[in-house]
């Protein structure tokens, strides 16, 4: 028996429960790991909430995807891992079937990487999801290069903050976008061009104007909702808008050719895309760990709550406060 949250109800972040649970023993392609921390996401919230794109099938149920821990056993027909390995898990699979929020957890072996090195277990729970997606989406699947304007909407998260170092990274210039002015001033210390703050300046008139009317390559966009069709009138000839998430709630239209543009390629993207790909991830892994040995990747994490305070976890991800990755830590003594 061993720590582990899990909610009966769907609801909010007051339904997760810390329970003894038997977590059993890891069967063929599955390992069983000694959790040290967990990084928290908005999909678990939206799953929790059962709004996520895939209903909850059953409860109680499990949370969680992205953790950090050593391996404990392995199960039958896995390969290239063993117990004592540090081991980070990227979020590969449905939350129905698994969920890495407790003390111990079984997960596929396909949703492991290796730890690099100096990454420590706090690192190695928030750092592969946000640079995961960031590439996944601009590089991998985008093709994002040296020269292209790149526009981030929710540009504090996680993943708005990895997709300015991933741009960076390759020579591409980010706008950030945030609501307030209150991080405008961090987001440029993170390494942004430009910030256009959303509540009080036009997103897509600022677009144009500092890209002298050509518009974006890219804009990766996490918000969606009535505002995409502004965003797409700021996309470039033939660029590329990508939907990653949904924080507005609200429906999401298709822009039509009342815009009057020539192209616009306009499409979802999920991480799964990388990380449900073993080629995909093996070349993102090398890509996000070349940039953590270089420096030029680095977590950011806005706060470490302990697992007894999950529920406090989730209320601050909630407050849409936050300034980088929120991360579990898990103490295993009894």
């Amino acid at each position: 028996m061993t720590k582990t949250v899990r909610f009966h109800e769907t609801g909010g972040p007051e339904v997760l429960r810390l329970e003894e649970v038997d977590t059993g023993e890891p069967g063929p392609g599955e390992v069983l790991i000694r959790v040290d921390a967990i990084g928290i996401n908005r999909a678990e919230a939206l799953f929790r909430s059962d709004v996520y794109i895939e209903p909850v099938k059953q409860l109680p149920a499990r949370l969680g995807t992205e953790a950090a821990g050593v391996i404990e056993a392995v199960g039958p027909q896995v390969t290239g891992f063993e117990a004592g390995q540090a081991v980070s898990v990227v979020p590969s699979f449905s939350q129905n079937d698994y969920g890495v929020y407790g003390r111990k957890a079984i997960v596929p072996a396909s949703a492991l990487l290796h730890r690099p090195d100096g990454v420590d277990a706090v690192s190695g729970a928030a750092v592969w999801m946000p640079y995961v997606t960031a590439y996944g989406g601009l590089v991998e699947v985008g093709g994002m290069r040296a020269g292209d304007v790149v526009v981030l909407t929710a540009a504090s998260s996680g993943v708005g903050l990895a997709a300015i170092h991933t741009a960076n990274r390759v020579g591409a210039t980010p706008i950030a976008v945030t609501r307030t002015r209150d991080k405008a001033r961090r987001l440029i210390e993170e390494g942004a061009a430009e910030v256009i703050v959303s509540d009080e300046q036009d997103v897509a008139a600022q677009v144009l104007t500092l890209t002298g009317g050509r518009g974006a390559e890219y804009v990766f966009d996490a918000v969606a909702g009535p505002g995409v069709t502004r965003l797409a009138s700021a996309v470039a000839p033939g660029g590329t808008l990508f939907l990653y998430g949904a924080l507005s709630g609200q429906p999401t239209p298709y822009p039509g050719f009342e815009l009057g543009m020539p192209a616009l390629n306009m499409r979802t993207y999920t991480m799964h895309e990388t990380t449900r790909d073993p080629e995909r991830l093996r070349r993102a892994a090398a890509f996000v760990t070349a940039g953590l040995r270089e420096g030029a990747f680095r977590p950011v994490v806005d706060r470490l709550f302990p697992l007894e305070d999950i529920v406090d976890a989730h209320r601050h991800m909630d407050s849409g406060t936050q300034f980088g990755k929120i991360v579990v830590t898990v103490d295993q003594e009894e």
